[in-house]
């Protein structure tokens, strides 16, 4: 028992370690928001999301990643309707994803499809 209870203390201090590491680290957030042509279909604005949500499984350099669908009332989207938010440690991890096969064979699912598309990159602050 007590060598459960000790198991459970150390991975419970090591989560929050690694949180806390996480959260005070700096990162290059990478947003890219698609616009997508009229004419796509939902099924190939599927393929799309998959092809972009398997990026950081063939990516080491991405350290994070989160995407969504636009769902604001303000009317203000200019038809842009995916975000996606990528991350890393740094700039130098950035270079290697930009030219990176599997990042490029995404950017060929992506064309056919693509209307207008906005990338901001930023560094993350307090």
């Amino acid at each position: 028992m007590k060598n459960l209870l000790l198991v459970l203390a150390v991975g419970i201090i090591a989560g929050t370690v690694i949180s806390a590491t996480t959260k005070n680290q700096k990162m290059l957030r990478h947003v890219v928001l698609f616009k997508f042509k009229d004419e796509s279909t939902a099924q190939q604005i599927k393929k799309v999301e998959d092809a972009f949500r398997s990026l950081p499984s063939k990516i080491k350099e991405v350290k994070a990643f989160e995407w969504g669908t636009n769902n604001s009332p303000e009317g203000l989207a200019q038809g842009y309707t995916h975000c996606f938010f990528v991350s890393f440690a740094s700039e130098e991890a950035r270079a290697v994803y930009l030219p990176h096969p599997a990042h490029k064979a995404f950017v060929d699912v992506l064309s056919p499809h693509l209307d207008k598309v906005l990338v901001v990159d930023y560094w993350a602050k307090d």
